[in-house]
């Protein structure tokens, strides 16, 4: 069955009282028992709900995995994820992860639960080097959050497997449609449900899908004991999102794609982070390992942070946000926004500067968005030469 046939029935069948077409929403926190230790599969919501395990079941077989686990958040996946290794695990991790991610790894390794290593994971020797005998995982971002960096995850699973290392991948980026890192080897793949599955940036959620039913167990057992379940009516937010999850990615991509080619051409921009152009260093094994490039690139301005800045505060079609994913497009300055909590030693070393934006495009008719950013690229030379007389006026 295809992608968009199994989205489009994604839930029917939860309802066998009435048979509704849209999956019910279980809307309770307890389930009454048939008898003495006799249930029909649910006794209460932080264990399991029907409406959950609809969502689960579909992202399970999206992904290709074993079992998925529904999660309140992104952070909360993220952190359930962390907790299936032992105290004092070493992980390596993406160097430009996410800044979220760095901030709760950075927290637990202050904490001496974990040890952490930041890694270009496309620089095989420095992989290696960074290689001891209690590591235990590799944490990846591909493409990478902001700079949209691919990593080669055949060669990752490879690795882990002579290692014997947990490969867990963030997948949010591109959604179980334009990559599936299972069948690369992974063994946990991360999602922000807030982000493309949903779409709609209505709802805030999260899942984890694993390869083996051995680790599915472990992660639902943390969930449950964590209290990291989402709730019922998240869930069914993101199935009824992810029922127009291919419409929406098809234009996501082809509305990027334009976009990209239209930056890289403009004089104001230096670089143009999207591993749909041929010119991005990554563009072969995004071709190769990828079904689609997404709808998130960044780029660079001419100038520094207040150039961005000025470029962030022209825009009209573009909304001033953080996250991804919806149908809306954003615009955001990683730096100052969605990579704040980083450490600022972090930030340089990620490659992550103060002139780099980063954008989310929507489905918006993609004359708009480009005529917006177009509007915004040419009023910045005259916008810096203002605050330039302002500063010089000031100082005098």
């Amino acid at each position: 069955m295809q992608h968009s046939t199994r989205l489009a029935l994604a839930g029917r069948d939860t309802d066998t009282a009435f048979n509704s077409i849209a999956p019910p929403i279980y809307q309770t926190a307890v389930f009454r028992f048939d008898d003495v230790g006799s249930d029909k599969g649910y006794d209460y919501t932080r264990s399991g709900n029907p409406t959950r395990s609809a969502l689960e079941e579909s992202l399970a077989a999206l992904e290709g995995g074993a079992d998925a686990v529904a999660l309140s958040s992104g952070m909360a996946a993220i952190a359930t994820a962390l907790h299936v290794l032992d105290a004092g695990a070493h992980i390596i991790c993406s160097h430009d992860c996410y800044g979220g991610t760095e901030r709760l790894l950075t927290h637990l390794a202050s904490q001496a639960k974990i040890d952490v290593d930041y890694v270009d994971l496309r620089d095989s020797a420095a992989l290696r080097a960074a290689l001891r005998p209690e590591t235990k995982a590799l944490w990846v971002e591909t493409p990478s959050n902001p700079l949209l960096r691919v990593v080669d995850l055949g060669y990752l699973a490879d690795l882990a497997q002579e290692q014997g290392l947990l490969l867990i991948v963030d997948n949010t980026f591109l959604s179980p449609l334009l990559q599936k890192p299972l069948q690369y080897g992974a063994d946990i793949v991360v999602h922000s449900t807030t982000k493309y599955l949903n779409g709609h940036s209505d709802v805030i959620g999260g899942a984890l899908v694993a390869a083996t039913d051995e680790l599915a167990e472990k992660i639902r057992f943390l969930a449950n004991a964590y209290g990291t379940g989402a709730a019922p009516f998240d869930c069914w937010l993101v199935l009824r999102g992810m029922k127009t999850l291919p419409l929406r990615m098809r234009r996501h991509e082809a509305n990027a794609l334009a976009v990209a080619r239209f930056l890289e051409d403009h004089p104001a921009v230096e670089r143009v982070l999207y591993p749909g152009l041929a010119s991005h260093d990554d563009h072969e094994l995004a071709c190769r390992q990828q079904e689609g490039f997404g709808g998130i690139l960044s780029f660079t301005v001419t100038g520094d942070q207040a150039a961005a800045e000025h470029v962030l505060r022209t825009v009209r079609v573009f909304n001033l946000a953080v996250s991804v994913g919806g149908v809306e497009s954003l615009i955001e300055h990683p730096a100052t926004m969605s990579h704040a909590s980083m450490r600022p030693e972090q930030r340089l070393l990620a490659g992550i500067s103060d002139n780099l934006i980063r954008l989310s495009v929507g489905i918006e008719d993609i004359e708009d968005l480009i005529a917006d950013l177009r509007h915004a690229l040419a009023s910045l030379p005259q916008a810096l030469n203002e605050v330039i007389e302002d500063v010089s006026v000031w100082e005098l």
